[in-house]
C-alpha cells in the first residue's frame, strides 16, 4: 500500500481552446524533475527542450546540470549574444529568443528538490514551462492530498481524467497548434498538405485523450526522460518506438 501522502494534481495548457488538461496522482515525495517527466508524458512532449517550474518570483527550477548552466550565464555577462545549446536558450542570427534574465542565477536544480517541499497545501499553484521558444505554459494546481491504503506505490503515477491530445513539438506554440487543428478539420488546402506531410498522417484528432494509453506510457517514458535529462543517455531504439507509439 502507499504509506505516504498522495497528491492529486490538475494541469492545464494555457491560452488554448478547447481546453487540454489532465488530472493525475503521484506520491508526494517525488522530485520536481520527475514531476516534469510525468507532465511531458501526459501532454505528448518529446523531451527535447528545456523546462522550468515557476512557483513565485523567488522559486524557479531548471532541468539539471546547474553548474553547466551557470558557466554560460557568466559568459552572458560579457557577450551581447550567447548560445547555451541543450541547457539553455539559443540566440542565432536574427532568430532571438529572449527568455532569460539575471534573476534566474538563483535557479535550483529540479532533480534535487522534492515536490512536497514546494507544494504542501491543497489549492497551491505553480506554472510549468516547456520549450522557451514555442513557450508551452501549464497551470499546475495541487487539488487534493490524501492517503489510501488500497493504492500501491507501484500504481502511481496514474492519470484519472483528461481532455485533449496534448501539444505537438516545434509547431510554434498554441497558435501553431490551433492552425494544425483547423487544417485537419477542413482536410484540404496547402496548410493541410504541409502539416499532414510533416506529421506523416492524414488523420489527427486533437480532441482525443486515451487514458489507458497514457497510463501505459507513464510506466515507461518518465524513466526515458530521466536518463536523457539527468544522465545524457541517448534514447535506445526501443525507447524511440515507445515515444513514437510504435507498439
Amino acid at each position: 500500500m502507499a504509506s505516504k501522502p498522495i497528491y492529486q494534481i490538475y494541469a492545464e495548457l494555457q491560452d488554448y481552446e478547447p481546453k487540454i488538461w489532465r488530472r493525475f496522482q503521484v506520491m508526494n515525495d517525488i522530485t520536481i524533475a520527475r514531476l516534469a517527466y510525468i507532465l511531458m508524458t501526459l501532454f505528448e512532449m518529446q523531451g527535447s527542450h528545456l523546462y522550468k517550474f515557476e512557483v513565485n518570483e523567488l522559486d524557479n527550477f531548471i532541468i539539471n546540470h546547474l553548474e553547466h548552466y551557470n558557466k554560460y550565464m557568466k559568459e552572458y555577462d560579457n557577450d551581447e549574444f550567447f548560445k547555451i545549446g541543450q541547457y539553455g536558450c539559443i540566440f542565432e542570427d536574427d532568430n532571438i529568443i529572449p527568455i532569460l534574465d539575471k534573476r534566474y542565477r538563483e535557479l535550483k536544480d529540479a532533480k534535487d528538490i522534492k515536490l512536497k517541499h514546494i507544494l504542501d497545501e491543497e489549492n497551491e499553484k505553480m506554472e510549468f514551462q516547456y520549450d522557451f521558444g514555442d513557450n508551452w505554459c501549464f497551470n499546475i494546481v495541487l487539488e487534493k492530498i490524501f492517503e489510501d491504503e488500497s493504492i500501491s506505490g507501484r500504481d502511481l503515477p496514474r492519470v484519472i481524467e483528461g481532455e485533449g491530445f496534448g501539444i505537438i513539438e516545434d509547431c510554434g506554440g498554441t497558435g501553431g497548434l490551433e492552425d494544425i487543428r483547423e487544417s485537419f478539420k477542413t482536410k484540404k488546402g496547402e496548410d493541410y498538405e504541409m502539416y499532414s506531410n510533416w506529421l506523416s498522417t492524414d488523420k489527427l484528432d486533437l480532441s482525443k485523450c486515451d487514458l489507458d494509453d497514457l497510463n501505459f506510457r507513464l510506466k515507461k517514458l518518465p524513466r526515458i526522460f530521466r536518463d536523457s535529462y539527468e544522465y545524457g543517455f541517448e534514447p535506445s531504439e526501443m525507447s524511440i518506438k515507445i515515444l513514437e507509439r510504435d507498439y
